[in-house]
């Protein structure tokens, strides 16, 4: 799954034009389904009224004396979900798509989306909203400086935008006679008042050893080593992406949806460890964790959450260089530190150490893909007895493969909402059905599967594309070269620190020979009980170098509108590969082992390098998840395994006997008895 690539929109399912962020966005350009201009104004069933919300809001901004006000989509810790009590754009516009940013003057309130959410903000949003089909701060910023007048304040939450987000619209409103304000009181959060959800309260817990790569003491230790070692001698390092924190420590918790973190940041000195967060929901036993027997250095000061921006702001009145990561660090923090005593990086050196997993990371990380495995087969063999009786809905295929994730041992729910489309919606973006709005699945239509689970031991993502029917000779052909274009990058050998976007070419290739390609990114790295889609590791730009012991996914696919959609994602280790002459030089391994649908491969596509590299998958995937499904009396499952990991041959129409000579040579290669 590529970075941006979940939430709901039901409003576009109606329509088969929904979108996740696979795909490039379907344009739903075209009029407003509202009507604003009748009296009464026309406008669907779906709207919220905001009348009485942005009533409350503009006096809130007269009070500080604003002209107008930015309210983002995200949170303090720029997460990929957030929690309820952040949705602060849903509440005060009424539209809940996962991206778009409003803001309001004292006359209009306007909402900048993507083409993905047109539509459902146009059936979410009342007249009050504008809808601007435009992203990024420059439209933003020219539609202020049309509607506030030369003196005007435009106000902001520090907390709610970052570095970056912050410095492009300083810029853009540079000379122009308006003022960018920061207030570090949240307005929206004023309206909402007693209406607004709370703040999780779940107990925060250590995970047990059996489950960490490193003990929190030795991580810490790690990176008091880096500081040492800078050459700028920071004397403090800055946590703010919740993820760091809780792989720093050990710890997790629920209050991010799919993602198992905590609201916290930390401060570590070479002297002191402080950790902000809500101390209440330590119990006596993970105090104990963090101080037992502890001396000065190595012990953990557990100070308010709330108390974060003072905190850091006395702590950089000393001489003192603290050390952050610009793409996590939001504005709100970095206001308060000199810029003289800023040490900084793209990500913090706990983000660049946790990229890389020691063997005992590796292990655990690859024990959770056997037993999600076991889910996804699971859930794969029900599909074909179940989906011909024409009684299986998108939804319930999405409800029961969690479930049978949840039977896996050490399962702590899915990693993200599970994408099950049927037919034309898999090649829509940004879809995942509802109770409500889904369709069947069909035997005469392909079926994506992209889903994933949270284990202690690790967190897993696969996609496959199944059609139980007869599927169209392009739909093989288009299913093969996205095939092909999985194999072509995981078995690649590159030079070690080749960054991934020079070799993100190669999962495209098969496709681009064809006239065919896919709008989304090919990989992102992924967490042990952590993200999904766990940064700086993949194949986009801003990711970096590969490197020994990084996970990441792998995942072509192709897309027909309105028709079908296709993606096959696996997760891979970077490991030494194995070169003729001396060198360094890497290669993926892949830890996902579930075994692709050879009913939508055109064997004669394939080349013999391509045959010997899927036998050889498929070897292993016997040997890696047979024995569990064995195990578990699973025997069903363990016999259509069997079925499908039979050896592949290339196909010889002109004369059986080279196809038996084909089908005799590959099991010779692999050793099978034949």
């Amino acid at each position: 799954m590529a970075r941006a690539h979940w939430g709901c929109c039901p409003w576009l399912v109606l329509l088969c034009a929904c979108a996740w962020g696979h795909p490039k966005p379907v344009d739903l350009g075209g009029q407003d389904v509202r009507n604003c201009s009748t009296n009464p104004p026309y406008l669907p069933v779906t709207v919220v009224n905001t009348t009485m919300s942005l009533t409350a809001l503009r006096q809130q901004m007269q009070t500080q004396n604003l002209s107008a006000y930015i309210i983002p989509d995200t949170d303090a810790h720029m997460n990929e979900y957030i929690g309820q009590h952040d949705e602060r754009r849903a509440w005060i516009t009424g539209f809940t798509g996962s991206a778009g940013t409003a803001v309001v003057t004292m006359k209009k309130a306007a909402v900048w989306t993507d083409s993905r959410y047109w539509t459902q903000a146009e059936r979410q949003m009342d007249c009050n909203w504008e809808l601007h089909k435009e992203v990024g701060t420059t439209p933003i910023v020219t539609w202020l400086l049309t509607e506030i007048p030369a003196g005007g304040r435009v106000g902001f939450d520090p907390f709610l935008l970052s570095i970056d987000t912050w410095e492009s619209y300083d810029l853009a409103l540079q000379g122009s006679n308006r003022q960018l304000v920061s207030i570090t009181t949240n307005l929206v959060d004023l309206v909402w008042g007693s209406e607004r959800p709370p703040v999780p309260n779940q107990p925060i817990y250590a995970l047990q050893e059996a489950f960490t790569g490193s003990t929190w003491q030795e991580k810490v230790s790690g990176v008091r080593s880096q500081m040492q070692k800078h050459q700028k001698a920071p004397t403090a390092v800055l946590l703010s992406a919740l993820e760091e924190t809780a792989w720093l420590f050990n710890l997790r918790a629920s209050d991010i949806p799919y993602n198992p973190f905590f609201y916290s940041y930390t401060l570590l000195t070479d002297s002191s460890i402080r950790l902000f967060a809500n101390k209440s929901r330590f119990s006596s036993e993970t105090l104990s964790y963090l101080n037992s027997s502890c001396t000065g250095p190595m012990c953990v000061q557990i100070e308010d959450y709330s108390q974060v921006r003072d905190s850091i702001q006395a702590y950089a009145l000393g001489d003192v260089r603290i050390w952050i990561g610009t793409s996590y660090t939001m504005y709100g923090i970095y206001e308060v530190i000199p810029k003289e005593k800023l040490v900084t990086d793209t990500y913090s050196p706990v983000m660049m150490t946790k990229a890389v997993k020691n063997s005992k990371e590796q292990t655990l990380l690859k024990a959770s893909h056997v037993r999600d495995a076991v889910a996804v087969i699971r859930y794969l063999v029900w599909l074909e007895k179940n989906v011909p009786k024409g009684t299986v809905d998108e939804f319930l295929g999405a409800e029961l493969v969690d479930k049978f994730r949840g039977e896996e041992q050490f399962s702590s729910g899915p990693s993200f909402e599970t994408i099950s489309a049927s037919g034309l919606n898999a090649a829509l973006a940004h879809y995942s059905p509802t109770k409500e709005l889904n369709r069947k699945l069909s035997s005469d239509e392909m079926y994506l599967l992209d889903s994933g689970g949270q284990y202690w031991d690790g967190t897993t993502d696969i996609t496959r594309t199944v059609h139980w029917g007869t599927p169209s000779a392009f739909q093989k052909e288009a299913y093969t070269r996205v095939l092909i274009g999985n194999i072509d990058l995981s078995r690649l050998i590159f030079p070690a620190a080749t960054s991934g976007r020079m070799v993100e070419a190669f999962a495209r290739r098969a496709l681009w020979d064809a006239g065919l390609n896919y709008g989304h990114g090919t990989g992102h790295g992924i967490g042990n009980f952590l993200c999904v889609h766990e940064w700086p590791v993949g194949f986009q730009s801003n990711n970096i170098a590969m490197a020994k012991g990084m996970f990441t996914s792998i995942e072509p696919g192709y897309y027909k509108d309105g028709e079908f959609g296709i993606r096959l994602e696996d997760v891979a280790l970077v490991v030494e590969a194995k070169t003729k002459y001396p060198g360094s030089y890497l290669t993926f391994e892949v830890v996902s082992f579930v075994p692709y649908d050879r009913n939508l491969i055109d064997v004669s596509l394939l080349s013999p390098e391509h045959l010997q590299y899927l036998n050889r998958y498929y070897q292993t995937i016997r040997e890696k998840v047979g024995p569990e499904l064995q195990r578990r009396q699973l025997l069903e499952e363990f016999e259509w395994l069997q079925q499908h990991t039979e050896p592949l041959a290339a196909r010889a129409p002109d004369t059986a006997s080279w196809a038996s000579v084909l089908v005799v040579s590959t099991l010779a290669i692999l050793g099978w008895s034949v």
